[in-house]
């Protein structure tokens, strides 16, 4: 999104722009998941209105749920079930209401642990926040081909078959509006079975459509 902002806001500074496993804007089902992973970290008791340093403590809990939730919307049903499945941490099923009893819940609260250690709560507010408002067409009544009319530069829009919360269909958005104004533009869709998290694992598909970008960019220069 970043990337794509600056091609509008600075298109004589930008020669390539690469935009990856993204949208023109969140949808309402992503929004609603930031709200949600939002209250969590709101709600904590040791929040303060943002104001925990100053009370000497971390809302912890609520940035474990946070990344809970965000964690489970990164990955594909399919790598889930083949990385956890229904295994049991125990031999034995505990029926405890408050147990771990499943893999996934292992996974998850060691994620959440993990992540509410280093991880700036505010931040994390100020961060979803601003990919909730994110909309460049807003200013051209939903209007991304009048949004991207601006941008000069030539695109690589890459997105992952399995990625249901930045799904192929909002990349080919980009690469629609962008065919409009006739610019340069390369698209991938890679069937990739790891979600939104493909962006950042080490798919040899991928990393040739990157290199190969990356070597048309040192040719012109």
């Amino acid at each position: 999104m970043q990337a794509l902002s600056w091609s509008i806001q600075y298109p004589e500074r930008l020669r390539h722009s690469i935009v990856i496993a993204s949208a023109p804007n969140l949808s309402a089902q992503n929004i609603a998941f930031n709200e949600v992973a939002r209250q969590a970290i709101l709600t904590d008791p040791d929040f303060h209105g943002g104001h925990f340093y100053a009370h000497n403590t971390l809302p912890r809990r609520g940035l474990r749920v946070a990344r809970m939730i965000g964690h489970i919307t990164y990955l594909s049903d399919d790598v889930m079930d083949a990385k956890f499945g229904r295994a049991l941490r125990n031999a034995e099923i505990s029926y405890s209401t408050q147990a771990v009893d499943f893999q996934i819940e292992s996974y998850l609260r060691y994620q959440g642990d993990k992540f509410s250690e280093y991880f700036d709560a505010n931040t994390y507010l100020l961060i979803t926040r601003a990919l909730d408002y994110f909309d460049p067409a807003s200013k051209f009544d939903g209007n991304l081909s009048k949004a991207l009319e601006k941008s000069l530069c030539k695109f690589l829009v890459i997105s992952f078959t399995t990625d249901w919360r930045f799904s192929p269909t909002r990349s080919r958005e980009i690469v629609k509006a962008l065919v409009d104004n006739a610019r340069d533009v390369s698209y991938a869709e890679i069937d990739a079975p790891h979600g939104h998290d493909a962006f950042l694992l080490e798919d040899p598909r991928y990393h040739r459509i990157l290199a190969a970008y990356f070597d048309r960019i040192s040719s012109e220069t």
